[in-house]
């Protein structure tokens, strides 16, 4: 195949160029680099197959040559960037996701949207089926992000019902590996960066609050065969252990071998108190499930982020 990535030099869209390509396709990634970094793909650029193509995708744009598939990841993904993006996330999730789907129906390619369990909001239904519909604050400090995904479903839906695109949609459950940003302002890197340098590990409101942290690498796996398979999504993915915040906090303190105690801070609003994917319909359709435990998992990120620990207060210094 010969696919087109938007969002290519992402921490997710970045992993999935390396995906295709190992299993010997042709990838076209395109990104303008609002939130992805080129360090995400510098080591692709003499890679036979691999092609890059800087392009916001809020404007009309164009691949040369066949596609045989679009895959949608751009938009900025962790509350630092939406809440200081507000305009430019929205604009992204409707004539972003357009703009791809106007490709996809060009070249008579699938077309694969990454959507997001943010859809649920703050959910009552527990966990978190795909026939569920949501408590989502459509005016609320997230308000930008969770409508941008939940607007860019219903135009795939609506693509494919009167144009006959052939799509998917997949939504995400919290991930983490290694690409991620330090200071993306999620739970995961910013309680590394804390822990690695020996800092107060910030928790908001009680810690009680519970996610599923899904390896990059196993979610990634996913989205490969849900672009293959015959099934349309939505389709939840995401590991379904479920923890709190608190437990994570102490987890990465662990694994750094770190001094740093936890403190709390007032809870964020809008900030949804459980999330756990049912990954029912994956294991069904797919037969996909996560196999890296998150034992496992956080190991094989800790020297990415010793790395980036490392170089951002060599930087600090130098300045």
């Amino acid at each position: 195949m010969r696919v087109v990535i938007t969002g290519g030099a992402g921490f997710i869209g970045s992993h999935l160029c390396d995906l295709f390509l190992s299993k010997g396709h042709q990838v076209v990634a395109v990104d303008n680099f609002l939130t992805g970094s080129p360090a995400n793909i510098a080591h692709l650029a003499k890679t036979r197959g691999f092609k890059f193509i800087k392009q916001d995708i809020t404007l009309p744009f164009t691949v040369p040559g066949k596609v045989d598939a679009v895959l949608n990841f751009a938009s900025p993904a962790s509350p630092e960037d939406y809440v200081r993006l507000q305009i430019e996330t929205l604009r992204v999730g409707s004539a972003g996701t357009e703009n791809a789907l106007i490709l996809a129906q060009k070249k008579k390619a699938r077309f694969l949207q990454a959507s997001t369990s943010e859809v649920y909001g703050d959910p009552l239904e527990h966990p978190q089926r795909e026939t569920y519909w949501g408590h989502v604050n459509p005016n609320g400090p997230r308000s930008m992000y969770d409508e941008a995904k939940r607007f860019a479903e219903a135009l795939v839906v609506a693509y494919q019902r009167t144009r006959g695109v052939d799509t998917r949609i997949i939504r995400i459950f919290n991930t983490y590996g290694p690409r991620m940003r330090l200071n993306d302002g999620r739970a995961l890197p910013q309680f590394f960066g804390q822990a690695l340098r020996g800092e107060n590990i910030t928790v908001y409101g009680n810690g009680e609050q519970t996610r599923s942290f899904c390896y990059v690498s196993d979610l990634v796996e996913g989205i490969y065969r849900l672009l293959q398979g015959r099934e349309p999504g939505p389709v939840n993915m995401g590991n379904p252990v479920e923890i709190t915040i608190l437990t994570l906090a102490k987890e990465i303190i662990a694994v750094t071998g770190s001094k740093s105690r936890v403190v709390h801070k007032a809870a964020m609003v809008d900030d949804p108190k459980q999330r756990r994917p049912d990954i029912s319909k994956a294991k069904a359709t797919l037969g996909w499930e996560p196999r890296i435990t998150r034992a496992v998992g956080l190991k094989l990120t800790l020297p990415y982020f010793q790395e980036q620990v490392a170089r951002a207060d060599s930087g600090r210094k130098r300045s």
